[in-house]
């Protein structure tokens, strides 16, 4: 039997998995990622999970293959970390070291490329030769599959879905460029815009149950059904939504865009609104080759299986 680890590097915590070769999850564990402590300490860790799961799983090494997704600028065909401000590293050579201590041999991508691959692999595109996933956390990643293959772009470094520009000379992203889809769809921007309409318009409902501190990105999807103000946010996070998934949507054309992160948790309430808007938007119409606007199905375990499906080296 073929082995698959899976190892999803997160800013704190280091994910785990192991799939056999017909993607049945086996073992699943994680650790902490101390990044703070450096690259090789990192490693240490990195690599007594994936031992610890090796051996909990009775495979040989032999047997075992392995793969990674992890934060930031990836040269996944050396397996070096170019740069990642999450986890404080540049140039580091994250499958050399890792296999220095695994034994075994070690391919890395970027963590939200790994998520993509989960997603197209064992989750919601599954059924789909061309895929994209969408990322709606902390800011606006995600991953593109065309043909059943990974996009990374020249050195594995494109495909970065959030910092295209919806907003010319629009609000400061953190990439350091203005307008991004980032700055106005990631769950930062949509609190943000929440806490500024909350501020703006004391009497809001939304105030019944959250105040400016509490207000998060479930805050105005909650009172939009019953308060003006509320609605006014989610159709502005909608209206810049739609913008992004209509460009991606019309440069690839792919047959699914899947939506994760935080914001995704909104489920129907999301998709149903976003599909009309991108329809409206959707180059040629819906009569040909209509992309379909779904939420992921693996959540936090989508770069994890990612990971795996990357050591796999098949065709998705």
């Amino acid at each position: 039997m073929e082995y698959y680890v899976g190892i999803d590097i997160g800013g704190m915590t280091v994910k785990g998995i192991v799939l056999d070769s017909d993607g049945n999850a086996l073992c699943e564990d994680a650790v902490v990622t101390g990044s703070e402590r450096g690259g090789a300490a990192m490693c240490d860790s990195i690599a007594e999970l994936a031992l610890s799961m090796i051996a909990r799983c009775g495979a040989s090494r032999d047997d075992v293959h392995i793969g990674v997704g992890c934060p930031g600028v990836i040269d996944s065909s050396r397996g070096v970390l170019v740069f990642s401000g999450n986890l404080n590293l540049r140039n580091f050579p994250l499958a050399e070291e890792l296999e220095k201590r695994i034994g075994v041999s070690v391919k890395v991508t970027n963590d939200a490329n790994a998520a993509a691959l989960g997603e197209a692999r064992f989750g919601a595109g599954k059924n789909y030769k061309d895929s994209i996933l969408v990322t709606l956390g902390t800011g606006v990643g995600g991953g593109i599959i065309i043909d059943g293959k990974l996009f990374e772009g020249h050195a594995s470094a494109g495909a970065e879905i959030g910092h295209m520009v919806l907003e010319r000379h629009g609000d400061h992203c953190t990439c350091g460029r203005r307008g991004c889809f980032e700055a106005y769809c990631s769950a930062t921007a949509l609190i943000r815009r929440t806490k500024l309409q909350m501020e703006e318009n004391p009497r809001s409902a939304m105030w019944t149950k959250y105040t400016a501190e509490t207000a998060n990105g479930k805050t105005a999807f909650e009172f939009a059904d019953s308060d003006i103000d509320a609605k006014e946010v989610v159709d502005w996070y909608l209206k810049y939504l739609a913008c992004g998934i209509a460009n991606l949507a019309n440069i690839f054309r792919p047959e699914i865009i899947m939506l994760g992160g935080g914001v995704s948790e909104q489920g129907e309430k999301l998709t149903e609104p976003l599909q009309k808007l991108v329809d409206k938007e959707l180059f040629g119409g819906t009569e040909y080759a209509p992309v379909k606007i779904v939420r992921a199905s693996l959540g936090s375990k989508a770069g994890a299986y990612g990971a795996a499906a990357l050591a796999m080296r098949i065709a998705l």
